[in-house]
């Protein structure tokens, strides 16, 4: 069984960024995100795991990230929240995204899942 350790989810949300950077975003959300899962945007959007799937298809890439300060969260033997960092900018932004992130995972059929996700801006 795999562990839900600080290491592990890094790696996961690592390649999650590397997804979204290469325009694979949708299809790794979609299968990482537990059926209930949800992403809680800085917009205020909440979106399911097939609508996060559709509109990650569509975006445009991030061209850098850098992910600091993560820390993980021990909720039971089989869930667990990272808590970091990310700054990230696509070609052509003024201004990186700069925001506070929250990762659920949960431990289902042997598999890490992503059950929630949660963006919090930052503006320094």
């Amino acid at each position: 069984m795999t562990a839900l350790t600080l290491e592990t989810l890094l790696a996961l949300e690592r390649d999650g960024w590397n997804a979204l950077c290469s325009a694979r975003g949708g299809r790794f959300y979609g299968e990482l995100m537990t059926a209930e899962a949800v992403m809680v945007l800085v917009n205020g959007m909440v979106l399911d795991r097939d609508a996060v799937a559709a509109s990650l298809d569509e975006a445009p890439p991030w061209a850098e990230f850098e992910l600091t300060e993560p820390r993980l969260v021990r909720i039971s033997d089989d869930a667990a929240a990272l808590v970091y960092r990310a700054r990230a900018a696509r070609d052509g932004d003024e201004d990186p995204f700069s925001a506070l992130m929250t990762s659920v995972y949960v431990l289902r059929d042997g598999r890490t899942r992503l059950a929630l996700y949660q963006q919090t801006t930052v503006t320094h």
